[in-house]
């Protein structure tokens, strides 16, 4: 993996990258199974050379969290490419399980392939996305999901969020003229801040026309154990799609 405070041209990571010990079978993915699917700066972003054929979309997820979203799209969607992005090991390691259907307590096989999986269209960065953005080509995205962001509520950590002019001027270059930068929150400060942020933009275009197309979840949706838990506990999650112009 690679270091990125010791890159000094790129602001600070803020974030956990480890959590609970990872168990030998998550373990035993991270090792073997991940170095088959990862991408890195150095990555041809060829999409047929990297999903091995045409693909209709190439999409990308920052920051895909546990994978379940993730996971859930590129299952239903064989036609499309995904790359997810996320720099949480344990999260990483659940995206694998979840490809694999390998559990704890399983015996391990000697060796693993993810040709032998029912989803191989899915490519993974397991660092933060602004290492990589310098290697994305132009134009290069259908869709982008930045989905559940930490939302830095407070005033003095502001500065830290994903959605700010520097990361949207990369998002508006790498994603396709009327592609579709989707954004989802719990966060009443965050939607806010999106709002504003993105009102402020003048290369997207907000495409709800009314309070159902944000409010409610879009067609295509996929949920996740996390957006169940906000819902359990009264917050109300809501979905912008922005579209580059």
């Amino acid at each position: 993996m690679f270091n990125f405070n010791q890159i000094p041209d790129v602001p600070k990571f803020f974030g956990r990258r480890k959590g609970r010990v990872v168990r030998k079978a998550k373990q035993f993915l991270l090792d073997n199974m991940l170095p088959q699917m990862r991408v890195t700066p150095e990555t041809v972003f060829d999409a047929e050379r990297l999903f091995g054929g045409v693909k209709q979309e190439i999409c990308l997820e920052i920051g895909f969290g546990d994978g379940q979203h993730l996971y859930g799209q590129a299952l239903k969607n064989p036609q499309n490419g995904y790359i997810g992005v996320e720099v949480f090991q344990n999260g990483v390691a659940n995206l694998l399980t979840l490809i694999s259907g390998l559990k704890e307590g399983d015996n391990l096989p000697e060796n693993v392939d993810v040709r032998d999986y029912a989803v191989q269209n899915i490519r993974v960065f397991d660092d933060d996305v602004r290492l990589l953005f310098k290697a994305l080509p132009d134009d290069f995205f259908d869709k982008i999901y930045l989905l559940f962001p930490d939302p830095w509520p407070k005033k003095k950590h502001a500065g830290r969020r994903f959605v700010n002019p520097d990361n949207l001027k990369e998002i508006k270059r790498i994603l396709k003229s009327g592609g579709i930068f989707r954004i989802a929150t719990d966060h009443p400060v965050y939607k806010r801040h999106v709002l504003r942020t993105m009102h402020q933009n003048a290369d997207f275009v907000w495409t709800a026309k009314c309070g159902d197309d944000w409010r409610k979840e879009p067609v295509d949706w996929v949920r996740t154990k996390y957006q169940q838990k906000a819902i359990r506990e009264g917050r109300r999650p809501v979905f912008f799609d922005y579209k580059k112009l």
